[in-house]
């Protein structure tokens, strides 16, 4: 359950970037911006969790590496398509 919210937490991350990145900077690029800075922040997240997994709940390396993986790839994965999504649309509006 617990891998769940955080994945669910991380979405709800990417939708303030997002959020964030089209108020601010007011289009398609600014999103594609936000995207872009979303993948190594919810990476440092993912490792960041992976590290009390093993420090503070007594896992192993090879226990927490996998869902590690699953927690940063859900995310990253919907920033990716966020990404091309947008890139997408500013090329065709040239």
């Amino acid at each position: 359950m617990r891998t769940a919210i955080i994945i669910v937490g991380g979405l709800v991350l990417l939708g303030l970037f997002a959020l964030v990145g089209w108020r601010l900077g007011g289009g398609p690029q600014s999103t594609t911006m936000a995207a872009k800075l979303f993948i190594p922040i919810w990476l440092a997240i993912a490792l960041i969790n992976m590290w009390l997994g093993v420090s503070r709940a007594g896992y192993s390396v090879a226990e927490e590496l996998p869902i590690m993986l699953v927690i940063f790839a859900i995310p990253a994965a919907a920033a990716a398509l966020l990404w091309w999504r947008f890139s997408w649309k500013r090329g065709a509006q040239r």
